[in-house]
């Protein structure tokens, strides 16, 4: 599945940006890297390794890194942001011009899981605003950085809007080791991958109570039911989130010790404050502030979310998590509706 001559460009060098340019420059693609410091280019340069965010990772000798973004976009084809939600909108901003200056680019892929706040815009709507004329999408799933970066089998799903050739994009971007599948649900895609941090902090604070295996499954199945409610509400289809960016992601994050919003949820379990844990942090957890972005949508189309509802009082008005749990465990008895259930291509 191994296809040459398509450039990729990925802005932005924290773990996820690193392992991605790592598996593409594996498959033969010219890869530039573009950290967004200069100091930062270097260091990887001078160590061949990203120190900071993906320690023990080897940076192949084909990949190419600079903190020149002009220099970086010159040819691209394909442009992937792996940057924060929360920084899209500047870091599109910042590649906007140079970009409209790079002939042929194809695609620009952000690889963000999280709602801008102020506007509840997902990660597209947020690009498409900011590049203007240029087409952009989002590829989202069940990967942890390491894992991708050391060559372990995975898969994604990507979307995008409907002027991009992706079954090229697809081609180049897939291998023996990650398979890349298609979707026409650009929305549900996007909102699958964001609402799967929202509920790994939940099945984080199950694991900082110690509640053991049938709790954390009982919150994990009505999370999807949640999740597919929440979806459909906003105009997406059911059957997305049954795939990668949704069912596939939120069993990835909920369960992973490497996930840092099952962590960041854990500690909550365990009696931290979510301010004191955002205090001086490197590294983002997405989930925290697209938590109060989906509080907001859904207050605003009057969609019903009682996990979601219970995890933004842990986070925003210092709930326990205990009595959040207690919460959701009191509801009104009702019967468990069967999900819509679309069948799935392997």
């Amino acid at each position: 599945m191994i296809s040459g001559g398509m450039k990729f460009v990925v802005i932005g060098a924290g773990a996820w940006g690193t392992a991605f340019a790592v598996h593409l420059a594996g498959t033969g693609q010219p890869v530039t890297l573009v950290p967004r410091r200069v100091e930062h280019a270097q260091a990887l340069c001078e160590t061949q390794e990203n120190h900071d965010y993906l320690p023990g990772v080897p940076l192949p000798v084909g990949l190419t890194i600079t903190a020149d973004i002009q220099e970086g976009l010159r040819g691209a084809d394909v442009v992937l942001l792996a940057c924060p939600s929360q920084a899209l909108r500047d870091t599109c901003g910042r590649i906007r011009n140079k970009l409209s200056q790079s002939v042929g680019v194809k695609l620009v892929l952000s690889l963000a899981k999280g709602l801008e706040l102020d506007t509840q815009k997902r990660p597209s709507e947020v690009m498409a605003e900011v590049l203007v004329d240029i087409p952009v999408g989002s590829l989202s799933g069940p990967t942890n950085a390491a894992e991708v970066a050391q060559g372990c089998p995975a898969a994604m799903v990507m979307a995008a809007s409907p002027t991009a050739d992706l079954i090229e994009i697809q081609t180049a971007l897939s291998s023996s080791k990650l398979r890349v599948y298609t979707s026409e649900d650009l929305s549900g895609v996007e909102f699958g991958g964001c609402l799967k941090n929202i509920y790994a902090i939940a099945a984080g604070c199950c694991d900082g109570l110690k509640l053991g295996d049938n709790t954390k499954a009982a919150m994990l199945t009505r999370a999807l039911a949640e999740m597919v409610r929440v979806g459909v509400g906003l105009g997406s289809r059911p059957e997305t989130f049954y795939g990668l960016s949704g069912f596939g992601d939120l069993v990835a994050t909920c369960h992973g010790e490497w996930s840092r919003n099952r962590k960041f949820g854990q500690e909550l379990g365990e009696g931290a404050r979510a301010a004191e844990l955002n205090a001086n942090r490197k590294t983002v957890v997405e989930g925290y502030l697209t938590t109060q972005a989906f509080a907001d949508l859904c207050a605003l189309r009057g969609i019903d979310a009682p996990i979601l509802h219970e995890v933004h009082e842990i986070l925003f008005a210092e709930k326990a998590p205990a009595a959040a749990l207690n919460a959701l465990m009191n509801r009104e008895l009702k019967s468990e509706t069967a999900l819509p259930f679309s069948g799935l291509a392997i």
